[in-house]
Protein backbone atom coordinates (compact mmCIF):
# COMPACT_ATOMS: atom_id res chain seq x y z
CA UNK A 1 0.00 0.00 0.00
CA UNK A 2 1.21 3.26 -1.03
CA UNK A 3 1.48 6.05 1.95
CA UNK A 4 -0.83 8.88 1.41
CA UNK A 5 -0.02 12.44 0.44
CA UNK A 6 0.00 15.32 3.21
CA UNK A 7 -1.40 18.31 2.12
CA UNK A 8 -0.70 22.19 3.80
CA UNK A 9 -2.74 24.66 3.68
CA UNK A 10 -1.32 28.22 5.17
CA UNK A 11 -1.98 31.47 4.47
CA UNK A 12 -2.48 34.66 6.74
CA UNK A 13 -5.54 34.71 8.92
CA UNK A 14 -8.90 36.06 7.20
CA UNK A 15 -7.32 34.22 3.63
CA UNK A 16 -10.58 31.62 3.67
CA UNK A 17 -8.72 28.60 4.66
CA UNK A 18 -11.07 26.70 6.84
CA UNK A 19 -13.99 27.41 4.75
CA UNK A 20 -12.29 26.06 1.12
CA UNK A 21 -10.65 23.17 3.60
CA UNK A 22 -14.21 22.19 4.90
CA UNK A 23 -16.21 22.45 1.66
CA UNK A 24 -13.20 20.47 -0.02
CA UNK A 25 -13.35 17.40 2.66
CA UNK A 26 -16.73 17.21 2.44
CA UNK A 27 -16.47 16.63 -1.69
CA UNK A 28 -13.18 14.55 -1.58
CA UNK A 29 -13.97 12.81 1.37
CA UNK A 30 -10.20 13.76 2.86
CA UNK A 31 -9.37 13.81 6.23
CA UNK A 32 -8.26 17.10 7.74
CA UNK A 33 -5.75 16.90 10.92
CA UNK A 34 -6.77 18.46 13.65
CA UNK A 35 -4.97 21.13 15.47
CA UNK A 36 -4.16 21.39 19.12
CA UNK A 37 -4.23 24.97 20.08
CA UNK A 38 -4.51 26.84 23.39
CA UNK A 39 -6.68 29.64 22.07
CA UNK A 40 -9.78 29.64 23.36
CA UNK A 41 -13.16 28.41 21.51
CA UNK A 42 -15.18 30.58 19.18
CA UNK A 43 -19.06 30.13 19.46
CA UNK A 44 -20.04 27.03 17.89
CA UNK A 45 -16.59 25.16 17.83
CA UNK A 46 -16.00 22.13 20.11
CA UNK A 47 -12.94 20.36 21.07
CA UNK A 48 -11.79 17.48 19.26
CA UNK A 49 -13.54 18.58 16.04
CA UNK A 50 -12.36 22.54 14.68
CA UNK A 51 -9.13 21.89 17.59
CA UNK A 52 -8.25 20.43 20.38
CA UNK A 53 -8.67 22.99 23.04
CA UNK A 54 -5.66 22.69 25.51
CA UNK A 55 -3.99 24.72 28.18
CA UNK A 56 -0.90 25.94 27.97
CA UNK A 57 0.42 23.87 30.54
CA UNK A 58 -1.39 20.62 28.60
CA UNK A 59 0.25 22.09 25.41
CA UNK A 60 3.93 22.21 27.04
CA UNK A 61 3.92 18.98 28.17
CA UNK A 62 3.01 17.21 24.73
CA UNK A 63 6.06 19.65 23.37
CA UNK A 64 7.88 18.08 26.21
CA UNK A 65 6.93 14.64 24.67
CA UNK A 66 7.72 15.80 21.37
CA UNK A 67 4.14 14.93 20.53
CA UNK A 68 3.66 17.49 18.04
CA UNK A 69 4.81 17.35 13.87
CA UNK A 70 5.38 20.94 14.03
CA UNK A 71 4.09 24.48 16.50
CA UNK A 72 4.24 27.78 16.47
CA UNK A 73 2.73 30.54 18.29
CA UNK A 74 0.94 32.47 16.92
CA UNK A 75 -1.20 35.63 17.88
CA UNK A 76 -0.34 34.93 21.39
CA UNK A 77 -1.50 31.62 21.67
CA UNK A 78 0.22 28.04 20.55
CA UNK A 79 -1.04 25.79 18.06
CA UNK A 80 0.03 22.75 16.61
CA UNK A 81 -0.28 19.41 14.91
CA UNK A 82 -0.27 16.36 16.97
CA UNK A 83 1.93 13.28 15.71
CA UNK A 84 -0.74 10.81 16.07
CA UNK A 85 -3.52 13.17 13.94
CA UNK A 86 -1.23 12.61 10.34
CA UNK A 87 0.87 9.63 10.74
CA UNK A 88 -1.26 6.74 11.62
CA UNK A 89 -3.57 7.99 8.52
CA UNK A 90 -0.64 8.61 6.51
CA UNK A 91 0.33 4.98 6.92
CA UNK A 92 -3.11 3.53 5.83
CA UNK A 93 -2.52 5.50 2.85
CA UNK A 94 -4.95 7.98 3.47
CA UNK A 95 -4.50 11.70 1.95
CA UNK A 96 -4.33 13.98 5.18
CA UNK A 97 -4.83 18.22 5.10
CA UNK A 98 -3.17 20.21 7.53
CA UNK A 99 -4.73 23.59 8.27
CA UNK A 100 -1.96 25.51 9.96
CA UNK A 101 0.14 28.55 9.58
CA UNK A 102 3.15 29.33 7.69
CA UNK A 103 5.70 28.50 10.21
CA UNK A 104 4.15 24.93 10.61
CA UNK A 105 4.14 24.77 6.90
CA UNK A 106 7.82 25.56 6.71
CA UNK A 107 8.41 23.02 9.34
CA UNK A 108 6.27 20.47 7.82
CA UNK A 109 8.18 20.62 4.29
CA UNK A 110 11.51 19.83 6.06
CA UNK A 111 10.37 16.74 7.68
CA UNK A 112 8.16 15.51 5.01
CA UNK A 113 9.97 16.22 2.13
CA UNK A 114 6.81 15.02 -0.57
CA UNK A 115 4.23 16.99 1.43
CA UNK A 116 2.56 19.37 -1.20
CA UNK A 117 2.89 23.33 0.78
CA UNK A 118 -0.31 25.41 -0.56
CA UNK A 119 -0.38 28.79 -0.01
CA UNK A 120 -3.94 30.86 0.53
CA UNK A 121 -3.99 34.59 0.06
CA UNK A 122 -6.97 36.96 -0.03
CA UNK A 123 -7.12 38.94 -3.65
CA UNK A 124 -6.13 42.49 -1.70
CA UNK A 125 -5.09 43.61 2.02
CA UNK A 126 -8.44 45.58 1.72
CA UNK A 127 -10.48 42.33 0.98
CA UNK A 128 -8.24 40.54 4.13
CA UNK A 129 -9.61 43.32 6.41
CA UNK A 130 -13.37 42.59 5.30
CA UNK A 131 -12.89 39.40 6.18
CA UNK A 132 -11.36 39.28 9.33
CA UNK A 133 -14.10 42.15 10.05
CA UNK A 134 -16.60 40.13 9.02
CA UNK A 135 -16.44 37.46 10.72
CA UNK A 136 -17.70 39.49 14.07
CA UNK A 137 -15.45 37.19 16.82
CA UNK A 138 -12.29 39.10 17.25
CA UNK A 139 -11.54 42.49 19.00
CA UNK A 140 -10.14 45.36 17.31
CA UNK A 141 -6.63 44.87 19.31
CA UNK A 142 -7.13 41.36 17.45
CA UNK A 143 -8.10 42.29 14.35
CA UNK A 144 -5.17 44.56 13.81
CA UNK A 145 -2.59 41.96 15.48
CA UNK A 146 -3.90 39.49 12.61
CA UNK A 147 -3.36 42.14 10.21
CA UNK A 148 -0.23 43.01 11.10
CA UNK A 149 1.27 39.30 11.30
CA UNK A 150 -0.45 39.11 7.46
CA UNK A 151 2.13 40.95 6.17
CA UNK A 152 5.06 38.66 8.03
CA UNK A 153 3.37 35.73 6.44
CA UNK A 154 3.52 36.81 2.76
CA UNK A 155 6.88 36.49 3.35
CA UNK A 156 6.54 32.88 3.54
CA UNK A 157 4.72 32.56 -0.10
CA UNK A 158 7.72 31.73 -2.01
CA UNK A 159 8.39 28.96 0.19
CA UNK A 160 5.28 26.90 -0.86
CA UNK A 161 4.31 24.92 -3.71
CA UNK A 162 1.36 25.92 -5.27
CA UNK A 163 -0.54 29.61 -4.00
CA UNK A 164 -4.27 30.03 -4.75
CA UNK A 165 -6.02 33.37 -4.37
CA UNK A 166 -8.94 33.12 -2.87
CA UNK A 167 -11.31 35.46 -4.81
CA UNK A 168 -14.15 33.41 -4.46
CA UNK A 169 -15.06 30.01 -2.20
CA UNK A 170 -16.44 28.02 -5.26
CA UNK A 171 -13.56 29.07 -7.05
CA UNK A 172 -10.94 27.97 -4.15
CA UNK A 173 -12.58 25.02 -3.90
CA UNK A 174 -12.19 23.96 -7.48
CA UNK A 175 -8.65 24.80 -7.62
CA UNK A 176 -7.91 22.81 -4.74
CA UNK A 177 -9.81 20.09 -5.60
CA UNK A 178 -7.60 20.11 -8.77
CA UNK A 179 -4.63 20.12 -7.14
CA UNK A 180 -4.95 17.07 -4.44
CA UNK A 181 -6.13 15.10 -7.16
CA UNK A 182 -3.80 15.73 -9.26
CA UNK A 183 -0.88 15.74 -6.46
CA UNK A 184 -2.56 13.09 -3.91
CA UNK A 185 -2.42 9.31 -3.52
CA UNK A 186 -5.64 8.24 -5.29
CA UNK A 187 -6.70 4.84 -5.80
Amino acid sequence: MNRGRLFVISGPSGAGKSTVCKKVRIDLDINLATSATTRSPREGEQDGREYYFLSVEEFEKKLENNEFLEYANVHGNYYGTLRVEAESRLDRGENVILEIDVQGGIQIKEKFEKACLVFFKAPSEKVLEERLRGRGTDTEEVIQLRLKNSLKEMEYEDGYDHVIVNNTVDSSVLDLIDLIKKEGNWQ
